[in-house]
């Protein structure tokens, strides 16, 4: 009989765990959560006080088996899942499913996978949490009701196959928000004047030293009367002011402060930062990754001392204990940190070692002394008029944890570096300049949202939990509500006015600005459904409601709060609404946007949101002649297109004219413009303008296809029609029944028979189908 089964949610995690304990001691994994909601039905009794319907899927059937039966032959069963909520959940459903007894079943959370922390979760095993559990079961079920309830109201109202949920509905309306800032945006302008003074040495050499004026000149007229005052004028050292400066590090990684840090230094997603921190987490590299506790335990400061001291010396140590300032911080265990300090690197894939070294980094830094710089700023006075130029420069005087980490910031490329040190300067000293620049400088509009400042602002909010951040914005760029894109800067003209030698020069000169990459942006139907549940529910998308619920749930988990008197009070107010809107007829469709009339027949042209997208249609639906649709296109938006642009996408199909007898016609599909030829298509080359390209060249556009794919087919064998020899983009190669096999380096594609091929396809499917020996695990 075995003695002691302990289960685990992954089975990555179920193989670090049986390393630390002996053979009395089976590790087996539950693949996540074992039973839930059922999918494709309510699943909540609302009468019976809001009780839930769970079922075991099919795809876990097997597994549940398998551990009910393991479980039996086990004297004490040990419930490890993760030590947050959705943990806590998962080992209650072991308990109920499996049909454990109390005095059979022990519960044990720990934050790292350490043999230590394991054994000593063992020693201090507890009961399940039932708070934990009914916090989990609360978020799962209002989460269940609104998508559920909501869902159907989208399909009537805006389009077939949209849902809505609680926390994405919000994420998607602080997008739309923000795009809508952005549209609404006014740049104003303003003159920056800066100017390049000669700093003489001891030596008799001159250095160039770069001051700004203290002020910004509201217009060119203001900028050219200041220039002017300065032709003439003495510049003068009025004051010079040092002092010190103390930089301290950021605190050790929360699971939103990691998300946002791995997005900027690393480029990673959400989601995928997410990935490789579980799977680190998973390896016993380091502790529990959902969390917004910045605390470290006496064993990491100790552990981060004893390594700053091996580095760096003793000087670099300064121990600090951070405190949690997120409001309801629900897993206030440890920060993110490494499990053993001393390990600077691990032995993992590339991805996770970066990732590592980042968690590594900042908690190191977190334990380092302050950095200290002298900051110097200069006030250099102008003999005609009462402004000052100021120069500021600043040096490092030690490092502090600067010499291992310097946390990054979202506007990082708009900040200017002042880490540059001022030459030697007198006050009272007199200064030349070598010019004086005044240019035209423009407010900027907010940014849009990154993944990384998005989750940064639902913290900021009090919406959503560690958990919670990764599936949202997964969840609302799935649902095509939110995309993730890059926008093309504009070319802007701005004015430059240049004080040189005692003349003024005046130029124009243009810049790209508001280029963004990487940013997310709310589709059309994203908006539509937007202001919709903005409209009709406004109370769901209340940023104080969301943040509210989340309290509620908070106080659900510390046992102060019934989980379903929440229920009952949100339910009494949702649902009435949700029948009521449903009940509701609008005179036009949800998100319709009439943009005015076409010139030749009168008849009113709009943009709505269609069955598989937004459109364009010209006409009614009442009226005798039917309405004719064009779909619109990337880059237009249902709230910023022009009655023109929308005229402008019923111009295609056009035809062109005729090559080999056959009509050459210019469509619009899915991907794009392209060419349509005797039923073949070709794509049109970027830049190339549908509604001008001339019948000359789509005639060139449709031979360099028949050219490439002339080039493309080697060889063919009329006994066996389904075998070709093809040029890819990696050299010539066999394809074969769907597959394809690699042609040998020394071989020339053109002298090979159809047997030489298939024995090449053989030997390559034998080997392919031969289990790879497993690599020998290093040791350590």
């Amino acid at each position: 009989m075995q003695k002691n089964l302990v289960i685990v949610e992954s089975p990555a995690k179920a193989k670090t765990i049986e390393k630390f304990l002996g053979k009395d001691y089976k590790v087996l994994s539950s693949y996540g959560h074992i039973r839930d909601l059922k999918r494709k039905e309510f699943s909540i009794d609302i009468a019976k006080n809001f009780t839930p319907d769970y079922e075991i899927p099919e795809d876990k059937k097997e597994l549940v088996e398998k551990l009910k039966a393991e479980a039996k032959k086990a004297d004490v069963v040990w419930l490890a899942s993760d030590e947050d909520r959705e943990g806590e959940a998962i080992a209650w459903h072991l308990f109920e499913v499996l049909k454990l007894k109390p005095e059979q079943t022990k519960r044990i959370v720990f934050h790292e996978i350490t043999k230590t922390a394991i054994l000593k979760a063992i020693e201090n095993p507890r009961e399940i949490d039932i708070n934990l559990v009914n916090a989990q079961q609360a978020r799962r079920i209002l989460d269940r009701i609104v998508g559920f309830e909501l869902s159907p109201v989208l399909w009537k109202k805006v389009k077939p196959a949209l849902s809505a949920g609680r926390v994405q509905s919000v994420a998607v309306r602080l997008i739309v928000e923000r795009e809508r800032e952005i549209q609404a945006f006014n740049t104003e302008a303003s003159y920056r004047v800066t100017a390049v003074f000669l700093v003489p040495e001891e030596d008799g050499k001159t250095v160039e030293m770069k001051a700004e004026l203290a002020r910004r000149l509201k217009t060119k007229e203001e900028a050219k009367a200041f220039l002017e005052s300065c032709k003439n004028a003495s510049f003068t050292i009025e004051d010079i002011v040092k002092r010190p400066v103390k930089k301290s590090p950021a605190a050790p990684f929360t699971t939103s402060t990691l998300q946002q840090e791995a997005a900027r230094k690393l480029g990673y997603t959400v989601a995928q930062t997410m990935m490789l921190a579980q799977k680190l987490y998973e390896a016993g590299l380091i502790t529990y990754m959902r969390t917004d506790s910045v605390n470290l335990s006496e064993y990491a400061t100790e552990g981060s001392k004893q390594a700053i001291i091996g580095m760096m010396g003793e000087r670099y140590v300064y121990s600090r204990h951070f405190t949690t300032k997120t409001k309801g911080a629900q897993e206030a265990h440890e920060a993110i940190r490494p499990t053993y300090m001393e390990n600077a690197s691990v032995d993992a894939s590339a991805q996770e070692k970066r990732l590592y070294d980042l968690i590594w980094k900042r908690t190191i830094a977190s334990q380092m002394a302050d950095a200290e710089l002298e900051k110097t700023t200069a006030t250099i006075g102008i003999s005609t008029n009462d402004d000052t130029f100021t120069a500021t420069g600043e040096v490092i005087t030690f490092d502090g944890f600067l010499r291992i980490y310097k946390e990054s910031y979202d506007d990082d490329n708009e900040q200017e570096d002042e880490s540059r040190l001022l030459p030697p300067l007198k006050k009272g000293q007199v200064l030349d300049y070598t010019d004086i620049v005044a240019t035209e400088r423009f407010t900027q509009r907010p940014s849009r949202y990154t993944e990384a400042s998005l989750v940064r602002k639902l913290e900021e909010l009090g919406i959503g939990r560690p958990s919670t951040y990764a599936p949202t914005i997964s969840t609302i760029q799935q649902r095509e509500y939110v995309e993730k894109g890059d926008k093309p800067g504009e070319e802007r003209s701005f004015n430059k006015l240049t004080l040189k030698d005692k003349a003024i020069s005046d130029e124009t000169h243009t810049e790209v600005v508001g280029a963004e990459k990487s940013k997310l942006l709310p589709t059309d139907i994203g908006t539509v459904v937007n202001d919709f549940l903005n409209e009709y529910f406004s109370k769901i998308l209340d940023y104080n409601f969301t943040a509210d619920i989340e309290k509620k749930f908070d106080e659900v988990a510390d046992g102060d709060q019934q989980w379903t008197t929440i229920m009952k009070n949100f339910y009494k107010g949702f649902h009435p609404s949700v029948e009521t809107t449903l009940a509701t007829k609008t005179e036009h469709k949800v998100g319709e946007r009439i943009l005015g009339e076409e010139p030749k027949t009168g008849k009113v042209v709009s943009v709505k949101i269609g069955r598989f997208g937004p459109v364009v249609q010209i006409g009614s639906t009442d009226s005798e002649d039917k309405p004719r649709f064009a779909r619109l296109e990337k880059g237009y938006s249902m709230e910023t297109i022009t009655l023109e642009e929308a005229l402008g996408l019923f111009k295609l199909p056009r035809t062109v004219g005729e090559y080999e007898g056959k009509p050459v016609t210019i469509g619009s599909g899915r991907f794009g413009p392209y060419i349509r030829h005797n039923d073949t298509f070709n794509s049109l080359p970027k830049g190339v303008d549908p509604m001008e390209v001339s019948l000359e060249e789509c005639i060139e556009i449709i031979n360099n296809k028949r050219e490439a794919e002339a080039k493309r087919h080697i060889k063919q064998f009329a006994e066996e029609p389904e075998l070709e020899i093809l040029n890819g983009r990696y050299g010539p190669y066999i394809a074969y029944k769907g597959s394809n096999y690699k042609i040998p380096k020394d071989v020339v594609p053109q002298d090979l028979n159809l047997k030489t091929c298939l024995d090449i396809v053989k030997l390559q499917s034998e080997k392919a189908a031969t289990p790879k020996k497993p690599r020998a695990s290093k040791k350590k």
